[in-house]
């Protein structure tokens, strides 16, 4: 299991605010996440996906692919992949983790 950080951002909009783009991106993830195959949150900054590394290409193409369909001519994706094998690890682990850690324990 794979968490992909992704953020997708609509070149030569009309307005500096996106937020509509995000939410038809999320739109998106719902879709995705209703059919079992991921699991994301949205944060103020980009999304955080989990899921199978061959399905979050996929998905990440999904979500490149909103602002086109808005009519836009130009996109930039940015994507981060943390795939560790070892060990199952969701996104809540990876945070519980620092907690622990920040609360003295080892």
């Amino acid at each position: 299991m794979a968490i992909v950080d992704v953020t997708v951002i609509p070149i030569g909009t009309d307005s500096p605010s996106v937020s509509s783009y995000v939410a038809d991106i999320q739109k998106v993830l719902k879709h995705f996440e209703a059919d079992g195959k991921i699991r994301f949150q949205l944060t103020p900054m980009n999304t955080i996906i989990e899921g199978e590394l061959p399905v979050l290409f996929e998905v990440i193409q999904a979500m490149h692919e909103v602002p086109f369909e808005k009519g836009l001519a130009r996109v930039a994706t940015n994507i981060r992949i943390d795939d560790r094998r070892d060990v199952h690890k969701k996104m809540e682990d990876k945070v519980k983790r620092v907690e622990d850690v920040l609360n003295g324990e080892k």
